[in-house]
């Protein structure tokens, strides 16, 4: 009853991959984990909203990490004649210890990228925008920039009420079960004056075959 699972990890080697993709031994493996975990979250704490990261892929050969960066901003990462992703390279080559290349891809239209939108969110709950407004607008927009379907749920104290609660808005059809569809998963947490208000965004983009 009421079991969830993860939308992408439900459909990995479907119509999904993996973000980290290596293969260690019994004793690599920690020490692999642990440096994937530190250079997203230097990434993360570096860029952060500003740069609008939709995800980060990071692969590993025998002598070279590259480390994929989607963001809606490719400008903001790369910086003024490439400062930034230069800075960047230096800071992740310094936690991996071997040579990285760096890629920046741009995302075209952010309002089909779950992990944007539940940001999105959360930012204009933060700056005290009425929840309801927020979840209709982005699900518009998501509509609009062709979706087939979004679900969105923010759950808290809701416009500061003294009971948490939970809201939803569902625009389109989003086929949760259905492996072959192309759904899209992410959530994100906005920090208020009364606590932090959980985002979860579903968007169904068609089926992948």
């Amino acid at each position: 009853m009421g079991q969830k699972v993860n939308p992408i990890s439900m459909r990995l080697q479907v119509n999904k991959d993996w973000r980290s993709k290596w293969f260690a031994s019994k004793k690599d493996y920690k020490s692999y984990l642990e440096q994937d975990l530190q250079v997203r979250k230097m990434i993360k704490r570096d860029l952060g909203a500003r740069a609008s990261i939709n995800k980060i892929d990071i692969e590993r050969s025998p002598n070279l990490v590259t480390v994929t960066i989607a963001t809606a901003k490719a400008g903001v990462v790369i910086g003024r004649g490439g400062s930034g992703a230069q800075d960047l390279k230096n800071k992740i080559e310094k936690i991996y210890g071997v040579q990285v290349r760096v890629n920046i891809e741009e995302v075209k239209k952010s309002e089909l990228y779950a992990k944007l939108v539940a940001e999105n969110i959360a930012h204009q709950l933060e700056r005290r925008i009425s929840f309801r407004r927020a979840i209709k607008q982005s699900a518009a927009a998501t509509m609009r920039a062709g979706a087939k379907g979004i679900r969105i749920e923010v759950a808290g104290r809701l416009n500061g009420a003294e009971m948490s609660r939970r809201e939803k808005e569902v625009q389109g059809s989003v086929p949760l079960h259905t492996i072959r569809a192309d759904i899209d998963y992410a959530h994100a947490g906005a920090q208020t004056p009364a606590g932090v208000i959980g985002v979860k965004v579903w968007i169904y983009k068609g089926d992948a075959f």
